[in-house]
């Protein structure tokens, strides 16, 4: 059989190319697969950072910023660590982007706080000098859609098994519970006031406790998450 390939260059060719092939098959497609599922500590958004990523694609944030940190020294030493796969393991859609008119902000969470935030989407010029970005002050006034986001959860935790109300880091604790709509707007308003009181706005520190959630509010709770 061997000697009659090697007289038909052609099908010796065809047989070298399957056995390479599938040899290549047995080793990528275990490492593709284990780099596809979530990093360790990868947790599902919570209903306020998921509100706030809707207000993000709402008003096409992610026209002018990327969320793909490639490995290259001259992006990992501006943004940090490379993106990894499973790091986008519960994003619908993804954000990765494909123009950077701003900075990437995959990790921006590591490096700007919230009362930054509130400063730069008020007037981005007197944080960043020659900004070009607009102001979004409309989003200090604008109430958050925490329906739309609860609605969104429950459809990626049945169509998409995103393990909300499970243990998932193994501590006996339920990292990220939904629950039911009053439950999951209760804990929303909670972080929801943390985080306006950390941008040191009292306007904000007042509508949340007034019952409605600035959108700027979830908007920071969502980058904040970006690590």
């Amino acid at each position: 059989m061997f000697g009659w390939l090697e007289r038909n260059p052609f099908f010796f060719a065809v047989g070298v190319f399957v056995v390479i092939a599938f040899a290549g098959l047995i080793e990528i497609v275990p490492d593709f697969a284990q780099q596809s599922r979530p990093v360790v500590g990868a947790k599902p958004y919570s209903l306020l950072e998921l509100a706030g990523r809707q207000v993000y694609i709402k008003d096409s944030c992610n026209a002018c910023h990327s969320q793909l940190i490639r490995p290259f020294k001259s992006e990992t030493d501006r943004y940090g660590m490379y993106s990894l796969n499973g790091e986008y393991a519960y994003d619908r859609p993804f954000l990765w982007g494909s123009k950077r008119t701003g900075p990437d902000l995959h990790r921006v969470g590591n490096y700007r706080t919230s009362d930054w935030h509130a400063n730069h989407m008020w007037d981005p010029t007197s944080v960043v000098p020659g900004s070009i970005m607009p102001a979004y002050k409309h989003m200090f006034t604008n109430v958050t859609d925490l329906e739309t986001a609860y609605a969104e959860a429950l459809t990626v935790k049945k169509v998409f098994n995103v393990p909300y109300d499970k243990d998932i880091d193994g501590d006996g604790k339920v990292d990220v519970p939904l629950g039911s709509f009053e439950e999951a707007k209760k804990r929303a308003f909670d972080y929801a006031l943390k985080v306006a009181e950390e941008t040191k706005r009292q306007d904000l520190v007042d509508m949340v406790k007034q019952g409605k959630i600035p959108e700027i509010v979830a908007l920071i709770a969502y980058l904040n998450r970006l690590q």
